[in-house]
């Protein structure tokens, strides 16, 4: 009896630690810029989950990605810096003329997964978040293969 209650009370405290720490911040949009540019918008479900939309121009097309993240909080024993990883997938419109992979006058429509893991830091003195991203992804329609994008995002957080 007396080892199930200590191991209750190493259990909650370890709960509450967990608990105590929290999101930096609800929703934050910004720009990406690296391999592909455009729109990102991140909101966090809960303390160490998000979901990331990216509107992207890449190929001279436009790609649309959904991901869903988990934030691993104090990386570096640095707070505010945030190692990430997830998953999710991308729909992207295309022409012929402007990737290498297609046929001139052809229209494209690639659809595939996404995974990615990143680097987040939210400054406390400013409404501001940085990310740089690793985004690795296999498309399985259109042009099928594997390819990979990376970034630097600045987002706006409230």
């Amino acid at each position: 009896m007396k080892r199930a209650l200590t191991v209750i009370a190493v259990l909650c405290a370890v709960w509450a630690g967990i608990s105590a720490q929290k999101k930096e911040y609800g929703t934050a949009l910004g720009f990406r810029a690296g391999l592909s540019q455009g729109i990102t918008v991140k909101h966090f479900i809960d303390r160490n989950n998000a979901f990331e939309g990216l509107f992207t121009t890449k190929w001279q097309g436009i790609e649309f990605s959904g991901l869903y993240e988990m934030h691993v909080f104090n990386s570096f024993d640095v707070d505010h810096l945030y190692w990430y990883y997830g998953f999710g997938g991308h729909i992207g419109f295309f022409e012929g003329d402007n990737v290498s992979w297609g046929t001139a006058g052809e229209q494209y429509v690639a659809i595939g997964v996404d995974g990615i893991i990143g680097l987040e830091y939210t400054f406390t003195e400013a409404p501001i978040s940085l990310s740089l991203d690793f985004k690795p992804g296999f498309n399985f329609i259109g042009y099928v293969g594997f390819w990979y994008d990376g970034a630097l995002s600045i987002r706006y957080t409230f």
